[in-house]
C-alpha cells in the first residue's frame, strides 16, 4: 500500500527535510521547550491555541487520552470542560510544564512520560483520543494499534494534522510563506485524501475534516474505531 509523501506523514515537527531545522525543533520540544509557546504564537500569528482548541473540542465522551500533550494548554481546557483526561508526551520538559499548569489551575495531574507506540493504559479505557500536529509517529502502525486497544467500541481518534494561513495581511502572507519553504504544509497538489490511508488499514473508518478558523484553515483526520458508529 502506498503511504502519504513526506509532508503528510511528518507535519509540523519532522517535515522540515533541513537537518538544521530539525534539530532546532527537537531543541524547542525539549531543551528550549520554555520558549515553545511564544515560538508557536509567532509562526501561527498568533492563531495556536485556536488551532488546538477547535481539535479539542471534537472529541467526545467524558475519559480523553492526549497524545503529545505538550506545555498542557488542553489538558487544562478539557479538564474545565468537566472531561477526565489524561496525557502522555516523550519530553521531560513538556511534562513539567504540564503539571505545574495543570496544579496552578487545581486540576489533577493525570500526565505520563513515555511514547504512542507503547501506551501504559488499560484497554478500552478511552472514549476519544487527541492529537495536535504529531510527528510521523501517529502513522507509525503500532501507535494506531494502541489507539486500537485504548480505545473503546465507538470511540473517536481526533488528529489536528496541518493549519494553512489564509489571511491576506502582510504578516499573515510573511508566515504562509515561511510554512509553505519549511514544508510544515503540503504542496497545493498532494492528494491530502492519502493521508487516511494508514489510518484505514489499521482498522479505523476515517476521514478528513477542514474547519475555517480565523483566517486560516484546518485540516482534521477523524477515525472511529468502530465504523458503524461513524458520524
Amino acid at each position: 500500500m502506498n503511504h502519504p509523501s513526506a509532508p503528510l506523514r511528518q507535519p509540523i515537527l519532522s517535515t522540515l527535510g533541513n537537518a538544521v531545522l530539525r534539530a532546532f525543533f527537537h531543541l524547542l520540544y525539549h531543551s528550549m521547550a520554555w520558549s515553545y509557546d511564544l515560538v508557536a504564537a509567532i509562526v501561527s500569528v498568533g492563531r495556536w491555541k485556536s488551532w488546538s482548541l477547535a481539535a479539542a473540542s471534537l472529541v467526545s465522551g467524558s475519559r480523553v487520552l492526549e497524545l503529545g500533550h505538550g506545555p498542557g494548554h488542553l489538558q487544562v481546557y478539557l479538564n474545565a470542560a468537566g472531561v477526565d483526561v489524561f496525557g502522555i508526551d516523550e519530553s521531560r520538559q513538556m511534562s513539567r510544564q504540564a503539571a505545574r499548569r495543570l496544579y496552578k489551575n487545581g486540576y489533577p495531574i493525570r500526565l505520563a512520560r513515555g511514547v504512542a507506540q507503547s501506551l501504559p493504559y488499560l484497554a478500552e479505557s478511552f472514549d476519544s483520543v487527541l492529537a495536535t500536529f504529531p510527528t510521523n509517529y501517529i502513522f507509525d502502525p503500532r501507535t494506531l494499534a494502541e489507539i486500537q486497544r485504548v480505545l473503546r467500541p465507538g470511540g473517536k481518534l481526533v488528529v489536528l494534522m496541518a493549519a494553512w494561513i489564509t489571511g491576506n495581511s502582510p504578516i499573515e502572507q510573511l508566515m504562509a510563506f515561511v510554512t509553505r519553504v519549511t514544508r510544515q504544509t503540503p504542496p497545493p497538489d498532494e492528494d491530502l485524501s492519502r493521508c487516511i490511508e494508514p489510518f484505514t488499514e489499521a482498522g479505523f473508518q476515517a476521514s478528513l475534516k477542514f474547519e475555517e478558523v480565523r483566517g486560516s484553515r484546518l485540516m482534521l483526520i477523524l477515525a472511529y474505531k468502530d465504523h458503524s458508529l461513524l458520524k
